[in-house]
């Protein structure tokens, strides 16, 4: 349940006053989790170098570094390949030390812009403990990616601050869709509004891509989200946001309803849909309830978990692992309308 004091005013309260969270000092540099303070990356210019880096998952093909580097170039960005990119241990793209070392060496690097994962997988969970915050939080970048990457998005959110994105990977498909989100978020510095595209085709009715309103309303609040298996693993560990009046999106793929239910489940046990001001979930792609009878559908399970907070929210939202996808923000304030299923940034995401 939300306090009654506005979250903006708690926020800069915080940040002005240097007050503490549980006892802890808010420190420049190194706030812990869950704090009042905002840093807003520069936006990518044309000619801006992206680090590219493997923190999960292997890339096996060449090939695929290709396409990354053509897609960049594209775009009018230049690129450097983390020192362990091409790595492999096991199914991780190298060692935890090596993985960890790439993404704090591209914070790190003069040179570089922004930072961009290749693709996904799992492993960035291991990587946590590892990462160098403070030095996370001198020198803020573009950090982007999502699935597996969610990890990174939400540890460096919640411990330095850092506005993160939730949005394509290297080896994503960059259609139109995904790259006017991309550029508009990231170049521009736009102030979106995120909606699903309105389009029936060849249809009398729109039959693809529609929302799924949960509870109708409208909240504001810090959007903080990522992948529902990514940020359940986390759970009870030192990286994640304090959840009072957050917008919370989630996404997921290739889960049987009855593992989404077990870990919407456990975010409710753990108090964190009970502390949320708005919920949004992108898309669960081959998540159908399987052969047989016996199986609730997602809209079961929205109903019986999601519909009893009483909070504005819905489903369906063009986030997760799909082709069209929105670059959304983490760690800024939004306003989401659960009729229509919008998702309205109420500033910039960069600087």
């Amino acid at each position: 349940m939300s306090s009654s004091i506005p979250h903006r005013t708690r926020r800069d309260f915080l940040q002005v006053m240097g007050a503490t969270v549980g006892g802890t000092l808010l420190m420049p540099g190194s706030p812990p989790a869950g704090t009042a303070v905002v840093r807003k990356p520069p936006r990518l210019r044309p000619g801006d170098t992206v680090g590219l880096i493997n923190p999960a998952g292997v890339t096996y093909v060449r090939a695929d570094l290709d396409v990354v580097t053509e897609t960049l170039q594209a775009l009018g960005l230049s690129w450097k390949f983390g020192a362990h990119l091409t790595d492999r241990y096991g199914y991780l793209a190298g060692t935890d030390a090596d993985r960890a070392s790439d993404v704090n060496a591209m914070f790190a690097d003069p040179a570089v812009n922004a930072i961009m994962a290749v693709r996904g997988g799992w492993g960035c969970n291991r990587l946590l403990h590892l990462l160098d915050y403070e030095s996370i939080a001198q020198h803020p970048k573009i950090l982007v990616g999502y699935s597996d990457i969610t990890s990174l998005l939400v540890a460096c959110q919640a411990k330095t601050g850092l506005v993160t994105f939730h949005g394509p990977v290297g080896t994503s498909t960059w259609n139109q869709f995904s790259v006017g989100y991309f550029k508009r978020v990231l170049m521009e510095g736009s102030v979106e509004c995120f909606q699903n595209p309105r389009l029936s085709g060849d249809t009398l009715a729109q039959t693809r891509d529609r929302v799924h309103t949960i509870t109708p309303g409208t909240a504001r609040g810090v959007l903080i989200g990522g992948n529902l298996s990514i940020l359940t693993a986390m759970l009870g560990s030192p990286y994640l946001p304090s959840w009072e009046g957050v917008i919370l999106f989630l996404e997921d793929d290739g889960e049987h309803i009855y593992r989404v239910d077990r870990m919407l489940t456990q975010l409710r046990l753990a108090g964190v849909l009970g502390a949320l001001a708005g919920f949004v979930f992108g898309k669960c792609t081959n998540c159908g309830p399987g052969e047989g009878y016996g199986s609730l559908t997602l809209e079961d399970v929205f109903t019986d978990l999601i519909a009893p907070l009483r909070i504005p929210a819905f489903a369906g939202s063009m986030i997760g692992h799909i082709e069209n996808k929105f670059t959304v923000p983490l760690g800024i304030e939004v306003e989401i309308d659960a009729g229509p299923g919008t998702v309205r940034m109420l500033e910039s995401a960069v600087r």
